[in-house]
């Protein structure tokens, strides 16, 4: 079984453009110990559906889970809850 550290350290090894793949699966991983389950192609293509599973994620009791959440938010330029959007 894979550990959070163990993920986030083998995403530091790959190219740039997997990384929110590996941060996606990590995310996916710790979520599913709290018994929630995401769809990760859908995850990627849809901003709301993202939004909503970040948000649940960011919710979480698990300080690991918090901070994959939001290093994924970043990743995917998704904006946290409460914040304004970017100007247009």
């Amino acid at each position: 079984m894979l550990t959070s550290s163990a993920v986030a350290a083998s995403a530091s090894d790959c190219p740039a453009s997997t990384l929110p793949l590996v941060e996606i699966i990590e995310l996916k991983w710790l979520l599913a110990g709290e018994g929630i389950h995401i769809h990760v192609e859908r995850l990627q293509r849809d901003p709301d559906y993202a939004r909503r599973a970040l948000d649940e994620a960011a919710a979480s009791a698990s300080p690991a889970l918090r901070a994959a959440a939001l290093r994924l938010r970043n990743r995917l330029t998704l904006s946290t809850p409460g914040a304004a959007a970017a100007p247009g």
